[in-house]
């Protein structure tokens, strides 16, 4: 019987927890291998050998490493280890699927990423100074503008590519619900945005809110620290 492939990675880093929901969901058997970034272990030596990207999240299966989460998706599938729904295996509706992961890392990934990092991240660890008012403003407005092409290109149906969740809703939405540590998805602005994040919540629950609970506790100490 082979091993358990082996899943490193932080509930800290967005593609790691869209890709530990991914595996929950797939019942892909893995062992956990957290690496805690807010100590900095990616850079050690020691994991700088399972990954040469010195990132998470990353995977050994036997004695094949691999990095950068939509590769092991694609991987794992091929394997037969990820779920068909979430990643299907017709021509067309992974492609449809792969659309929206390639469009999504330099939109809804990007800006997401970089406000979640500036403002919030990066300060809260002492790595960078707050930045300026007008700084935040310009990166509110956009995640704002990639929310507002998000609500009017892909929400159409329930889900981004269709009726049904694909990875392409998990690794969308567990980017934008990290936004909620700093500030509140505008539902009156984005309505189909607000009840697309509800519905893949609820569909990948309990997961999506095990692998967001660091999250959710920190909004909760910021919402107590305005108070």
């Amino acid at each position: 019987m082979s091993k358990a492939i082996k899943y490193y990675y932080d509930f800290l880093s967005q593609p790691s927890r869209a890709l530990w929901i991914g595996m929950k969901l797939s019942k892909t058997p893995f062992e956990d291998c957290p690496v805690a970034l807010r100590k900095q272990e990616q850079l050690t030596d020691e994991y700088r050998n399972i990954n040469r990207f010195q990132k998470v999240p990353a995977i050994v299966d036997g004695k094949f490493q691999l990095g950068e989460s939509v590769s092991i998706v694609r991987y794992l599938a091929d394997k037969g280890f990820f779920s068909e729904q979430l990643y299907p295996k017709s021509l067309e509706d992974r492609a449809r699927v792969d659309e929206f992961l390639e469009w999504q890392h330099f939109n809804v990934r990007l800006t997401c990423a970089t406000f979640f990092s500036k403002v919030w991240l990066l300060p809260a660890k002492g790595l960078a100074p707050a930045p300026k008012p007008e700084v935040v403003k310009k990166l509110i407005k956009d995640v704002e503008g990639n929310l507002g092409l998000l609500e009017r290109l892909w929400l159409e149906k329930d889900f981004l590519v269709g009726d049904k969740l694909t990875v392409a809703d998990i690794f969308g939405a567990s980017e934008i619900t990290q936004m909620t540590v700093p500030v509140q998805c505008k539902r009156k602005q984005f309505p189909k945005v607000a009840k697309w994040l509800e519905r893949v919540r609820e569909t990948t629950n309990p997961y999506h809110d095990e692998a967001h609970s660091f999250l959710y506790k920190v909004a909760k100490q910021a919402a107590s620290a305005k108070n």
